[in-house]
């Protein structure tokens, strides 16, 4: 007689590889962005660089792999009181994730070329153009509220988490309070902005451990 073998919960298994991603890959962001004065020419060559796009690519695909880590918790709490927290999780997420990610994407391309030109023209003042777009009052703002929905979704994924009574309560808690930190963290000192990475690191892996392993618990 054969004994049906059950599989492991793949959707789940793949939200755990999300967050394990995002979570280097914020590692990546703050480690790999060059910092200078901007107003400078060393600022104009940090916006050019290769490290500067690296960093910003990493942060945009990071940013669509949390929801998508959101979501594998939604799929894992199916049928569940906490199932409703999560899915609003999810949702949240994408939207300010998509928020956020125009902003890195001006970030990414916009700079990189008036880096450029600023430094092939050995021109310091075109570097105010790059600070003109970055801190008008509307991207400011959609930059803001994109950040605000990012924290909100990731407190109330620790939420759906804290009370689903089958995944660790503390294992969603450590990533919430570092999103929630994302916009403060960007006045830290560039030392201060790689740590801040490193802990969201370890944070994700944390989470995508505790997903991996109840995963195959249940299958």
């Amino acid at each position: 007689m054969t004994v049906p073998h059950a599989s492991p919960d793949r959707r789940t298994q793949m939200g755990a590889v999300s967050f394990a991603i995002a979570g280097i890959l914020f590692a990546v962001y703050e480690a790999a962005a060059p910092r200078a004065d901007e107003t400078t020419l060393d600022g104009a060559a940090a916006w050019a660089s290769a490290g500067w796009s690296v960093a910003h690519i990493s942060a945009i695909v990071g940013l669509i792999l949390i929801p998508l880590g959101y979501g594998a918790i939604r799929g894992f709490l199916d049928g569940t009181p906490q199932e409703r927290t999560a899915y609003r999780a999810a949702v949240i997420g994408y939207i300010g994730s998509g928020l956020t990610i125009s902003y890195y994407g001006a970030e990414v391309y916009g700079l990189k070329a008036i880096g450029e030109r600023a430094v092939a023209d050995g021109d310091p003042s075109l570097t105010d153009v790059g600070n003109d777009f970055r801190l008008d009052p509307t991207a400011m703002t959609v930059f803001v509220i994109g950040l605000l929905l990012v924290a909100v979704a990731a407190v109330l994924a620790s939420i759906a988490v804290w009370r689903s009574g089958s995944l660790p309560r503390w294992s969603a808690v450590p990533l919430a309070a570092l999103l929630v930190t994302m916009l403060p963290q960007f006045f830290l000192p560039h030392a201060g902005r790689i740590v801040w990475g490193v802990l969201v690191a370890g944070a994700a892996l944390w989470l995508a451990a505790a997903l991996w392993h109840a995963s195959r618990v249940r299958s």
